[in-house]
């Protein structure tokens, strides 16, 4: 048996039930919103992520005491015939961190979104609630899926899920945002379906497992895997094709940037892991690596440097998300360094995914906290913050943690990530990554520091805000920043849940 089947059983496992309960309760939360009518989504949003939080901490569980991947075969017909569902470490803390931030982003819509009883039904808060659901499924759909088709279509419904949300207020800005946005993820999936019309016409098969064991580096597969990969990166907003991201994000409600920023981009960057670490692990080159991490380093300097120079608060955000984004695809070369020694890539698998969980939380929350800022001041400038830090105290404290969590430091995810990553590069000799990563945190500091020191400059008199901001609202915020800072602890659990059900990569054998 090869090491995938080996990893990936072909049959149902104990607990697999529960991969099903992750994509009909979204689906299900979806329809009740349809039928029930406008009235009713929050109450129905507010219902299930709750009941998705507890189903998400009952996969992890059963992954953690069976010590293998979880697979649900559809119909009882294994692959290539029928379609399986698996979950691995790397799924189930994606599925955690997803409803953790849904959930966080469901509370802290409420303030902006209301449905009271009795009230006149509109469009924007039905849509915000049907589509903050539809996306949630749509993730899961992303983490479950065990063949490149399937995930192809769960990636088509995160964008139609995503793609709405920039554009709630109906406004002309908004609207062009948005059909930007859908072009680069149009684009990107055409590109990823050719990849993947190259490779079944190859083997006959797009089950991961199944072709882990296949593909070899014959001219078809190398095309198809530089077109996949392509179409993700546009999707993902890498660095040069990262620009629909920053006017998509300049005119989305708080929670919708929240939401696009920490979830959507991870969509299709779980999807590159999946590409080059399961599917292709003997074929993508280290050239190829470096050409990947080139990238990156790109968007580490171009976005922080570009958020440097924003006058806006929101939109150096958005910059900021379009270096962090760089800093995942470090992973790639020290994975390939690591093998080529002989070494288990674990330090360089595990330092980027909780990149991408700390990125997540800590963005989220510094989103939100903008839009709290804007609510409160009317605008969001950055050179008129000042007197914010006291009028709105712990969304100032949530900010300057989340942007702890970005710079690098400890006790945060964003340390422990980079801890991870640096110690992969030092012992590979590629020392040119940790040189990228310590500029981009000194660079990220900056713009962070200059931000929280604006806030906290006190001002003659007290201004008046604009809207009085409900304590729960920012007390939402600070608890998302203080899961993104308090990550790093993940360091003293016994074991690494990424790592749970997933094939060792030397053994696999990356060139």
């Amino acid at each position: 048996m090869s090491v995938a089947g080996a990893i990936f059983p072909a049959a149902t496992t104990a607990g697999g039930f529960l991969l099903v309960l992750m994509l009909v309760l979204p689906v299900l939360a979806v329809l009740a919103t349809l039928v029930l009518g406008g009235r009713h989504a929050r109450t129905v949003a507010m219902l299930a992520l709750p009941s998705g939080l507890v189903l998400a901490v009952m996969l992890g569980s059963e992954l953690v005491q069976s010590g293998q991947a979880l697979v649900y075969v559809l119909g009882g017909w294994a692959p290539p015939l029928g379609i399986a569902l698996r979950a691995d470490g790397l799924s189930a803390a994606m599925l955690v961190t997803t409803i953790v931030i849904l959930l966080a982003v469901a509370v802290y819509g409420d303030g902006d979104f209301p449905m009271s009883a009795g009230a006149r039904e509109t469009r924007a808060p039905f849509m915000f609630w049907t589509l903050l659901l539809a996306v949630w499924g749509a993730l899961n759909a992303v983490f479950l899926a065990g063949d490149l088709f399937t995930l192809y279509v769960a990636l088509e419904l995160l964008t139609f899920a995503g793609v709405p949300l920039v554009c709630l207020d109906g406004r002309p800005e908004t609207l062009r945002a948005a059909l930007r946005y859908l072009l680069f993820a149009l684009f990107g999936s055409v590109l990823y379906m050719l990849g993947a019309v190259l490779l079944y016409g190859t083997y006959g098969t797009l089950d991961i497992a199944l072709l882990a064991g296949l593909v070899r580096p014959v001219p078809a597969v190398v095309a198809a895997a530089a077109l996949m990969t392509v179409g993700l990166l546009a999707k993902t907003a890498l660095f040069p094709l990262h620009l629909w991201l920053p006017p998509a994000h300049a005119g989305a409600p708080a929670a919708a940037s929240a939401v696009l920023s920490a979830l959507v981009v991870k969509g299709s960057f779980f999807l590159v892991i999946r590409l080059w670490l399961d599917v292709m692990p003997g074929i993508i080159t280290p050239l190829a690596g470096q050409l990947l991490a080139g990238l990156g380093g790109a968007a580490i300097i171009v976005g922080n440097v570009v958020a440097l120079r924003q006058t806006r608060l929101k939109l150096l955000i958005a910059y900021s998300t379009v270096a962090q984004i760089g800093y995942l695809f470090l992973m790639f070369p020290l994975a390939a360094g690591l093998v080529a020694m002989n070494l288990p890539a674990d330090p360089a698998v595990t330092g980027g995914l909780l990149q991408a969980i700390s990125h997540a939380t800590a963005k989220a929350a510094m989103f939100m906290g903008a839009g709290l800022i804007y609510a409160t001041l009317g605008h969001d400038r950055i050179a008129d913050l000042q007197g914010v830090g006291r009028q709105l105290p712990m969304t100032l404290l949530a900010f300057a943690l989340g942007g702890i969590s970005l710079v690098g430091l400890p006790p945060s995810g964003g340390f422990f990530a980079k801890w991870l990553l640096l110690t992969a590069a030092l012992l590979t000799g590629q020392w040119w990554w940790v040189a990228m990563m310590v500029v981009g945190g000194l660079l990220t500091s900056c713009y962070v520091f200059v931000v929280v020191m604006r806030a906290l400059v006190a001002v003659d008199g007290e201004k008046r805000p604009k809207m009085e901001i409900p304590r729960y609202r920012e007390a939402v915020v600070l608890g998302l920043a203080s899961v993104s800072f308090l990550l790093g602890l993940a360091a003293l659990l016994p074991t690494d849940v990424v790592l749970i059900g997933r094939p060792v990569i030397s053994a696999v054998g990356l060139p």
